[in-house]
């Protein structure tokens, strides 16, 4: 019997280093799902950032929300929301849901503590890709541009008398100029016109020409339709995309979910409390087939799955290691065969 221990530890049944590199492998795959499986359910989306409001379509968590406006807003640690766009990030001062709009500031623009001082600015821009339009209500005014390259001139008198250029104009009449938001004197000697740009590029080119610009929209006032007054800001429309699952998600009667959206996949997905759904938080059936969905941040996956893969990968490796391995490493016969 001796002999024969002596035998087997001098002759290995097989090679040693490629057993242990198969065992840490197949430990690996079964294990790491384990690891990379982060469920974050509606109790994980916030719904505030400061005192503002984070309502559909909008999210400042990832899943959260509507995946048309992925990654748009960014709320810091102290509360600020800020609106990502391709010419910068700009401070959200509020949102409208039932009239939807953002208003939002570009530091870069003109305002009153400025005076006859401008500063270098950049045109502000939005994500052609996304649901954001700008507002029809902002105005435009830009300062001491270049009349050698810019149409500074009344404009109902001017389209008057040239009709074809009329949109080209910058209005040097306009009531904006005259009576600037908060500080009506403060432009002193400096020029003033105002002009809507059609697109970001008309924008650059009008900056290219004219020494500082700012945006003014047209608020509510609240008594009637027609009473509106003038701010300083961005004005940006969005649109809601409601859809029949997200009205069903939302029914209190039915859970009262949170409109969400899988991260991989971008998906539509009902966010509740402990369970991701396609439906409403209500429908058990629906919420046993999808409780394990992740909804946020990391690669979800099945264990068994990837456990089935990881024996096959084995048993796979393991075969072509003892295909190669040489006799000489081990005493193979009919007697101590593993396989």
């Amino acid at each position: 019997m001796a002999y024969l221990f002596k035998s087997i530890s001098e002759h290995k049944l097989f090679p040693c280093s490629c057993f242990l590199h198969f065992l840490c492998f197949l430990i690996l795959v079964l294990t790491l799902p384990h690891f990379s499986l982060t469920t974050v359910h509606a109790n994980h989306c916030r719904n505030f950032c400061g005192a503002i409001p984070i309502n559909y379509p909008f999210g400042i968590d990832d899943g959260c929300g509507s995946p048309y406006y992925r990654h748009i807003l960014v709320c810091s640690d102290s509360g600020n929301l800020q609106l990502r766009t391709p010419s910068g990030r700009y401070q959200v001062h509020s949102i409208s849901y039932s009239d939807p709009h953002i208003i939002v500031s570009d530091p870069f623009m003109w305002n009153c503590q400025d005076g006859n001082h401008f500063r270098p600015t950049r045109p502000f821009s939005l994500d052609t890709s996304t649901r954001f339009t700008l507002s029809s209500q902002n105005d435009y005014l830009f300062f001491n541009c270049s009349q050698e390259n810019v149409i500074v001139e009344p404009k109902p008198i001017f389209c008057e008398r040239f009709p074809d250029q009329c949109d080209s104009t910058c209005d040097s009449a306009s009531y904006l100029c005259r009576h600037l938001p908060g500080c009506a004197s403060a432009l002193g000697s400096s020029s003033c016109c105002a002009y809507y740009p059609k697109a970001t590029e008309s924008l650059r080119m009008m900056l290219k020409y004219c020494a500082g610009y700012t945006s003014i929209y047209w608020r509510n006032g609240g008594n009637s339709p027609y009473d509106q007054v003038p701010e300083y800001g961005i004005r940006i429309d969005f649109d809601i995309p409601m859809t029949t699952h997200c009205l069903e998600c939302q029914d209190m009667m039915k859970g009262g979910g949170i409109c969400g959206f899988d991260t991989q996949s971008q998906s539509f997905l009902c966010l509740c409390n402990h369970r991701n759904v396609t439906t409403n938080c209500k429908d058990h059936e629906n919420s046993r087939q999808h409780s394990r969905a992740g909804v946020i941040a990391g690669t979800v996956s099945g264990v068994s799955a990837a456990g089935a893969l990881g024996v096959g990968a084995g048993i796979w490796f393991w075969k072509k290691v003892r295909a190669k391995a040489p006799v000489t490493c081990g005493v193979q016969s009919n007697e101590n065969r593993l396989f």
